[in-house]
């Protein structure tokens, strides 16, 4: 920093050689652990089969929350125009850009669709009064058009801010960054009814009598929670290999922290809003829900989450030297994300499982996105600055300082 205030110094670019390994790393890894869960699988005959397709539900859902709420992060960064996240915001930006590969690797869920939605057999419906009166929503044809129309409006809006910001970079048009800023209000929009009607398609309606108003709501807060853990520990990756060492200040680190603890907190308050009103109300077709699920072993899921998900995370990052230690910072983040892929373990799997029942497909289809989606993130790293480098909030945002 100069005496006349910040001044952009470091190589926006990040050197191939540190992102190749991961990038080649990431994609043999996700290949290999495909191949091992499709065949693995399908080998098992039926019962094998749908616990492919279960097991990766509950692997795919964490990672398309966590770039579809990156691809928020990005909007709202330019609806409020903020400054702080100006450094940060190409993190989020790179994340939202998995949202394609995403809709490729949901071909598995459109698949076995059979196996994972009651509701999609006819006979099922023609003999259940619950099912037929959802019909009109839950139907395999407007399943699959609300999906498609979902990835259409999260690929556009994650293309149209990208490459927004990426052609800034070249030709320093602040116009651009007012030309985001007008879609940004509509977006918001888009993302709040995408994101929910999503998360009742694809996650809430595996268990189609029961139904929660706040489910939407709940799986927001979770994904905010897993993209600031995501971006966590990119930041502290990045930074870890000798870039943007003045750029990403411990301030940019903090305020990451921060929205990461808040989001999880908010978790928290949206899940036990769900579950006392169901508790309160005591009606069967609600408690079903939870009935399932406190019981058979999956107790000890339960307990995890309030234990490891809320209670521990929130007493040890409440600290702000917690947040602005860089260790306690990245084991926290990474902690978060095994608890994000946890909760939603635990909304599907019971579907599948009465009893608790820990598979090695589970870990397969986990370790199969979790590679595809890093080395995506990795690939679109190392191709493009690092920091919206001509963006006019850029310098503010080298010089913000974190008071609280």
């Amino acid at each position: 920093m100069s005496a006349h205030g910040p001044v952009f110094r470091d190589n926006a670019k990040l050197d191939p050689a540190l992102a190749g390994s991961l990038i080649k790393g990431g994609y043999a890894v996700g290949g290999l652990a495909l191949l091992a869960s499709v065949g693995g699988g399908f080998a098992g005959g039926d019962e094998g089969k749908k616990q492919f397709f279960f097991s990766w539900l509950a692997a795919y859902m964490p990672f398309i929350t966590i770039a579809v709420c990156a691809l928020f992060f990005s909007v709202l960064h330019h609806l409020v125009r903020a400054s702080w996240s100006t450094a940060v915001r190409r993190v989020a930006e790179n994340l939202a850009g998995n949202i394609p590969m995403m809709a490729v690797l949901f071909i598995p869920i459109l698949l076995g669709m059979g196996d994972l939605y009651h509701w999609s057999h006819h006979d099922a419906v023609e003999h259940d009064a619950v099912l037929k009166a959802k019909s009109g929503y839950l139907n395999t044809g407007f399943f699959i058009g609300r999906a498609v129309f979902f990835f259409l409006v999260w690929t556009f809006l994650q293309h149209f801010f990208r490459t927004n910001s990426l052609k800034q970079d070249e030709t320093g048009d602040v116009a651009l960054t007012f030309k985001m800023r007008k879609l940004a209000p509509v977006a918001t929009l888009l993302f709040a009814l995408t994101i929910s009607f999503a998360a009742f398609d694809w996650s809430m309606s595996t268990s189609p009598h029961w139904f929660s108003t706040i489910y939407g709501v709940f799986t927001f807060a979770g994904g905010m929670m897993g993209m600031f853990a995501s971006m966590a520990l990119a930041t502290l990756w990045i930074t870890g290999r000798g870039a943007l060492g003045t750029t990403l200040t411990v301030d940019n680190f903090h305020d990451v922290g921060k929205l990461m603890w808040g989001f999880m907190v908010f978790w928290t308050y949206t899940g036990f809003s769900q579950y006392f009103l169901i508790w309160y109300g005591n009606i069967p077709e609600e408690t079903i829900y939870f009935t399932i699920r406190q019981n058979n072993g999956w107790m000890s899921v339960f307990l995890l989450m309030v234990i490891g998900h809320f209670i521990a995370p929130f007493w040890i990052l409440m600290s702000r030297h917690m947040k602005r230690s860089r260790a306690m910072l990245g084991a926290g983040a990474a902690w978060l994300l095994l608890m994000h892929y946890m909760d939603h373990y635990f909304m599907v799997m019971p579907v599948l499982h009465e009893h608790l029942h820990f598979h090695w497909l589970d870990a397969t289809c986990l370790i199969s996105i979790t590679g595809f989606f890093v080395a995506g993130w990795a690939q679109r790293t190392v191709k493009h600055n690092l920091v919206p480098v001509k963006d006019p909030q850029l310098l503010a945002s080298m010089g913000y300082e974190n008071a609280v």
